[in-house]
């Protein structure tokens, strides 16, 4: 009997990895964070602005990388049933205006800069919890995934720990929209 290993979710395995290989080059050779993430400060002329309001989601703290661990294992969870679901499109759709709304709405009411697939994670999550959902009913583990998830984001904001509960909440709200929107 022999096994063969497949590429079976080619989006989520390749931001993974992604991910993963900006963090090793962060970690042994040079610090990406200044590059890739986006910074407290957003200047509307620069292209590389541009970009990072999507790189950061790739980009983790090399000192934290049980923060990276974290975000992956509930994307690589979680990621490969939303790609069979709603198609690797839509899903990369997903990711990108999460990352890009967050990105920008980051820049416009906060002064600190932001790294990190926390807020794809919390979409995804939120997003889950509308597998079995059909038009004209609230699914009740959208209901407590929210209060459990977003509840807990919503109270850590007042805690001083340099994470950024804004990309959780703007995550969770994303999943919300894109499970309501692509189940009508």
């Amino acid at each position: 009997m022999s096994i063969r290993v497949t590429y079976n979710s080619p989006l989520i395995l390749t931001y993974s990895l992604l991910s993963a290989v900006i963090l090793l080059i962060s970690i042994y050779i040079k610090n990406l964070i200044p590059v890739l993430g986006l910074s407290g400060h957003f200047d509307w002329s620069s292209p590389m602005d541009y970009i990072n309001l999507f790189s950061y989601a790739m980009v983790h703290d090399n000192s934290s990388f049980s923060h990276f661990i974290s975000n992956f294992t509930i994307i690589l969870l979680i990621g490969p049933a939303l790609e069979e679901k709603y198609g690797m499109k839509n899903l990369l759709l997903m990711m990108l205006v999460t990352a890009v709304v967050t990105g920008l709405l980051n820049v416009l009411i906060f002064r600190g800069g932001i790294i990190g697939a926390s807020g794809i994670a919390l979409m995804m999550i939120i997003l889950s919890s509308f597998t079995n959902y059909s038009k004209g009913e609230l699914p009740m583990t959208f209901i407590i995934i929210c209060i459990f998830f977003m509840g807990t984001e919503i109270l850590s904001s007042f805690d001083d720990d340099n994470i950024s509960q804004f990309a959780h909440i703007m995550g969770g709200i994303s999943g919300a929209m894109f499970g309501f929107y692509y189940k009508k």
